[in-house]
């Protein structure tokens, strides 16, 4: 019952995505509007609603782009939380699992998604530092000029949109959106990364830790391997971890392992003998003795109930 679900969630944003409605106005919706020539684009959804498909942990495929005006959510994003206050901006990226815990009565916000590969022509250089910025800081608060540009951004692309006679607009759509990316994005996050303090060489260590988790989790889940990695012991490495983080070593990889392992569950039809050998795992029941240990339940007990805190 759970998968089935999950498969209308899914369906139903696909179905208000194709919805092609009246020019964007910012006082008015729910609308929506896409953009599509030969597997390019990018859609425009104003429905707070797109939000319950991160119910559960769900992995991201696309590029969104959540404007909240009003009202605030709180989500995890790759197991890091985040309470949004407004006006703000969470951009998130292909990869990244994301699980909503919480989204206010009076939450507004304007999504704009970007397939696979409408991003990949745009073209922007994975070392820019607004996208590695972005990679580690997806919630940015706005100011009020921030908001301004947002809003004139959407219009210029509703606009775009809406001359559809024009064989060049997906080139147009393309083009603001660079063009909004490099501007934008390097006033936000640059002059937030300039404005940082400074870090503790531990907290430093528990950032390195962290990414080369993110990078092996599904490979690697000994201790030692990332103390090799990190040059330390893994006592060393265990205790930074613990007393930085509040959070083991080992519990972080094991947050990690069985977050994708529940994002695979229940977003996707993969078996658990498919999950088990993408997860690297000797076996579907040493798999499944693993997230017993974690969860308490088994992974089929997992898809077919429910969530567990």
């Amino acid at each position: 019952m759970a998968i089935y679900t999950i498969i209308i969630k899914i369906y139903w944003i696909f179905e208000l995505m194709k919805k092609h409605v009246l020019p964007f106005k910012w006082e008015e919706g729910p609308q929506t509007t896409r953009i599509s020539t030969s597997g390019n684009e990018l859609t425009i959804i104003d429905q707070p609603e797109v939000l319950s498909v991160f119910d559960y942990p769900l992995k991201v495929d696309v590029t969104m782009a959540i404007f909240c005006f009003k009202g605030n959510v709180k989500m995890t994003i790759n197991l890091k939380p985040y309470e949004t206050e407004e006006p703000c901006l969470i951009i998130l990226l292909p990869g990244q699992i994301v699980e909503c815990e919480y989204v206010s009565k009076k939450f507004s916000a304007l999504f704009i998604i970007m397939s696979h590969r409408f991003t990949e022509n745009l073209e922007i250089e994975e070392r820019f530092p607004a996208f590695l910025s972005i990679q580690k800081n997806p919630y940015v608060k706005l100011n009020n000029s921030e908001m301004e540009a947002f809003v004139d951004y959407c219009r210029m692309m509703k606009n775009t949109v809406g001359n559809n006679k024009n064989p060049y607009c997906l080139q147009i759509a393309k083009y603001l959106t660079k063009a909004f990316f490099y501007g934008f994005g390097y006033n936000i996050h640059i002059q937030q990364e300039n404005q940082v303090v400074k870090k503790p060489k531990q907290h430093i260590l528990v950032e390195k830790f962290l990414q080369l988790l993110q990078k092996y989790y599904t490979r690697h889940r000994s201790i030692n391997f990332y103390a090799t990695n990190l040059s330390l012991t893994p006592k060393y490495l265990s205790k930074v971890i613990k007393e930085n983080s509040g959070i083991s070593a080992s519990g972080w990889i094991d947050n990690h392992v069985i977050l994708e392992a529940k994002a695979l569950l229940k977003s996707t039809d993969m078996t658990i003998q498919q999950i088990s050998d993408k997860l690297n795992f000797p076996s579907q029941s040493f798999f499944g003795k693993y997230f017993k240990r974690v969860e308490n339940m088994s992974p089929s007990e997992y898809r077919k109930g429910g969530l567990t805190s």
